[in-house]
C-alpha cells in the first residue's frame, strides 16, 4: 500500500478476542466475523488499489444493536469504520487493522412509501435502484442514479452525496434526502430532518449528507420520490474533437436549457462501451454526448430541436435521436456500463472524480491529454458533462512495478488541475483516503481546522472512520485551545464566556 494510514493500536489488537466476545453478546449468531479468511471480502471497497483486512466485522440487524455496538466501542476506545455495499471509489470504507468494521448490509428493507407526500422511508442497506423498483408501478422513481445503482446502497449514497447521470436537473443525494435517523458514536439515536419540506432548526441534515461516515451511522433514510415525466428522449451526438463537445455543453446550458442528463465519453470510452454493450455508438468520433430531455411532449420536441441546432453549430458530425423508450434506454446502457467496459481494455484502472466550471471543460480535457503523455499512461474519459463532474479513468497495470504510483501521481495532477481552474477535489465520490492528502490544495489550515472542529462536536474521541478526509487529524483538545500572545488573546474587544 503506497498510502499512509494511522498506526494501528497494538493494545487494541491484543484485545481482539475480548472485543469479539463482547460484540457477540450484542449481535449474536453469525453477527460477528473474526475468521481471517472470512474477513478478506471486506479488505477493500471499490478503490481496490488499497487493501487492509479489518480487525473484526460486525453485522447488526437493528438500530438498537447499532446503538449498543457504538456505545460499547465508545466506552472501550475502539475505532469503528461504517460500511454499506462497499462500492466507494475513494476508499471511504477502507478498514483499519485496529478497528471494527460495521457492515450495514442487513438493513435492506423499504419501510414505508407515501405517494401523497411523495416520500419513501428506507433502511440504509437498500440499493439505489431498489427504491425506484419499489415505487415504479405507481409511476414514481428516485432521481439520483449513480452508475453503480444496481449495487450501491442508499446509506453509502448519503455518506458520499452521490449523484448520477440525472443529477444535473434533479440534484444529488443532498437534494433528494429529507431526513435520516442517525446513531452517534456514544450510542445516542437522533433524527434529523423529516417529511416536512423545511424542518425547523439548524440544517444538521445538510452536514450529515456527504460526511463520509465521520459523524454518525445512518440507520434510516427518508427520500423524495418523483412522478415519472410524461416524455423522455435522448440524443446521441458525435463530435470530431473533445473540445467541440465541451463547447456544446457550455452552449446548451448558456441557452437556458437544463437537460435531465448530459454525459460525455471520449474515443477510448466510446469504443470500450460499444464493444461491451453493442448499442450502436458511432466509432468514428472523438467525443460523444448523450443529452436527455424530459417533460411534456411538446416541450421535449422543442428542446430537442434547440439542442440539435446548437450541436450542429458547434461542429457535431452526427446526431441520432431516440425513437422510443427502448432506444433511449439503449443509449444510456453504454454509459452506465462504461466503467466495467473500460475494465476489459486495461488490466486495472483508477477512477478519478473532480469537478470544474463547465466553461473550462475544453481546456481541462486538452491539458489532461498532455498529462497523459507526461505520465505515460492512457486515460478514458466518462463524465457528467452538464455539471462539470469529471470521471477520468487512468489505465495502468498493477503487475508492472511503478505503474500504480504513476497512476496515483497522474490522478493527483488531474485533481490539482481541477482546483487550479476554479473547481473542487470531488463531485460525488467523496474524499476518503484517495484525496485526503490533497485537501491542502483546496483548503487552508484554518479551513481544515474548522471542519475538524465540526467532527469533534459529533465524535470527540475521533473513533468514527479515522484516517479519512483529513490529512492531519488533530486531537479535539488541540483544536479547542485559545492562542495567547504577549498576554493578549485574539480579538480582545469581544466578550468571553
Amino acid at each position: 500500500m503506497s498510502l499512509r494510514m494511522p498506526e494501528p493500536d497494538a493494545a487494541v489488537i491484543a484485545r481482539r478476542g475480548e472485543i469479539a466476545a463482547a460484540l457477540r453478546a450484542i449481535v449474536p449468531g453469525e453477527g460477528v466475523i473474526d475468521d481471517p479468511a472470512m474477513l478478506r471480502p471486506y479488505e477493500s471497497d471499490g478503490l481496490t488499489a488499497y487493501r487492509q483486512p479489518p480487525m473484526l466485522v460486525v453485522l447488526p440487524e437493528t438500530k438498537d444493536q447499532v446503538s449498543a455496538v457504538l456505545r460499547w466501542c465508545h466506552g472501550q476506545g475502539v475505532k469503528v469504520v461504517p460500511r454499506g455495499s462497499g462500492t466507494s471509489l475513494s476508499g471511504g470504507a477502507l478498514p483499519l487493522a485496529d478497528a471494527v468494521l460495521l457492515g450495514m448490509a442487513k438493513f435492506n428493507q423499504v419501510l414505508a412509501v407515501d405517494y401523497e407526500d411523495r416520500v419513501a422511508v428506507v433502511q440504509p442497506g437498500v440499493t439505489n435502484l431498489a427504491v425506484t423498483r419499489a415505487v415504479e408501478d405507481a409511476g414514481f422513481y428516485y432521481a439520483p442514479d449513480p452508475s453503480s445503482q444496481i449495487a450501491c446502497s442508499i446509506g453509502g449514497n448519503v455518506a458520499e452525496n452521490s449523484g448520477g447521470v440525472h443529477c444535473l436537473k434533479y440534484g444529488l443525494t443532498t437534494n433528494n434526502v429529507l431526513g435520516v435517523e442517525l446513531v452517534m458514536m456514544d450510542g445516542e439515536i437522533v433524527r434529523l430532518g423529516g417529511r416536512a419540506l423545511d424542518p425547523a432548526g439548524l440544517d444538521l441534515l445538510g452536514i450529515v449528507v456527504g460526511s463520509e461516515g465521520l459523524l454518525g451511522v445512518v440507520t434510516e433514510v427518508t427520500v423524495r420520490i418523483l412522478v415519472k415525466p410524461e416524455t423522455a428522449r435522448a440524443l446521441l451526438i458525435g463530435f470530431a474533437s473533445v473540445e467541440s463537445a465541451g463547447q456544446c455543453v457550455a452552449d446548451v446550458i448558456a441557452a437556458g436549457i437544463i437537460p435531465a442528463g448530459m454525459e460525455m465519453m471520449d474515443r477510448p470510452a466510446i469504443h470500450a462501451a460499444e464493444a461491451f454493450v453493442n448499442v450502436g455508438y458511432p466509432l468514428d468520433v472523438e467525443a460523444l454526448l448523450i443529452v436527455e430531455l424530459d417533460g411534456p411532449a411538446a416541450e421535449c420536441d422543442h428542446l430537442i430541436d434547440e439542442v440539435e441546432r446548437i450541436a450542429r453549430a458547434d461542429g457535431a458530425v452526427s446526431c441520432r435521436i431516440s425513437r422510443d423508450e427502448a432506444e433511449r434506454l439503449a443509449f444510456w446502457a453504454g454509459r452506465k456500463a462504461a466503467f466495467p467496459a473500460v475494465g476489459r481494455i486495461s488490466p486495472d484502472y483508477y477512477c478519478m472524480d473532480g469537478t470544474i466550471p463547465r466553461r473550462r471543460l475544453p481546456e481541462v480535457l486538452q491539458r489532461m491529454e498532455q498529462l497523459s503523455a507526461q505520465h505515460g499512461l492512457g486515460v478514458a474519459n466518462v463524465f457528467h458533462a452538464g455539471d462539470g463532474n469529471l470521471h477520468p479513468l487512468i489505465l495502468y497495470d498493477a503487475n508492472v512495478p511503478g505503474d500504480l504510483e504513476r497512476a496515483e501521481a497522474f490522478g493527483a495532477d488531474i485533481l490539482r488541475l481541477c482546483v487550479e481552474v476554479g473547481g473542487v477535489l470531488t463531485g460525488e465520490h467523496g474524499v476518503g483516503v484517495e484525496k485526503r492528502d490533497l485537501m491542502p490544495a483546496m483548503f487552508s489550515e484554518v479551513d481544515l481546522a474548522h471542519q475538524q472542529r465540526l467532527k469533534c462536536a459529533f465524535d470527540p474521541g475521533l473513533l468514527l472512520n479515522p484516517g479519512k478526509v483529513f490529512p492531519t487529524l488533530h486531537r479535539c483538545a488541540e483544536l479547542g485551545r485559545m492562542h495567547v500572545h504577549a498576554g493578549q488573546v485574539a480579538f480582545p474587544e469581544l466578550p468571553r464566556f
